[in-house]
């Protein structure tokens, strides 16, 4: 087994973690106030209030790896709606209509939705061994 082989599902949970305490954040601004920014105070009815719930509980979830592949796909399901409702209609392209980090969002969570949260979480803490795609992380 090559290092790379070794030290790949690690980064899986890497990628988790990084990315669902990213996300988590957009959700913090949103409805606590932290950090601040011009999105506090987001109404819970609107658009974005809906997202900034996603945003909190599916983040935090993906952050710590509990119920992580529905918590995943529902948060690439919700940036890919973001992107289409909100960014496009600003223009073609993702640099110009900033909607760049959704895309990217979009995308690694649906990898997550797809490959688990790797050996670093609570789902493996919890429930113990996970096997995906034919490997187990043991």
């Amino acid at each position: 087994m090559s290092f790379y082989n070794k030290v790949a599902p690690y980064l899986q949970s890497l990628l988790r973690i990084v990315s669902g305490l990213l996300f988590l954040e957009h959700g913090t601004a949103k409805y606590l106030g932290f950090p601040p920014s011009d999105f506090a105070g987001t109404s819970v009815m609107s658009m974005g209030g809906v997202a900034g719930l996603v945003e909190l509980v599916a983040g935090a979830l993906i952050a710590v790896g509990l119920l992580t592949r529905p918590a995943a796909f529902l948060a690439s399901g919700t940036m890919a709606a973001a992107y289409f409702l909100a960014h496009a209609p600003q223009g073609f392209h993702p640099l110009l209509n900033g909607g760049a980090e959704a895309i990217l969002y979009c995308f690694i969570f649906l990898f997550l939705a797809a490959a688990g949260p790797g050996p670093l979480s609570l789902e493996r803490l919890l429930f113990g061994k996970e096997k995906t795609a034919g490997r187990s992380w043991g």
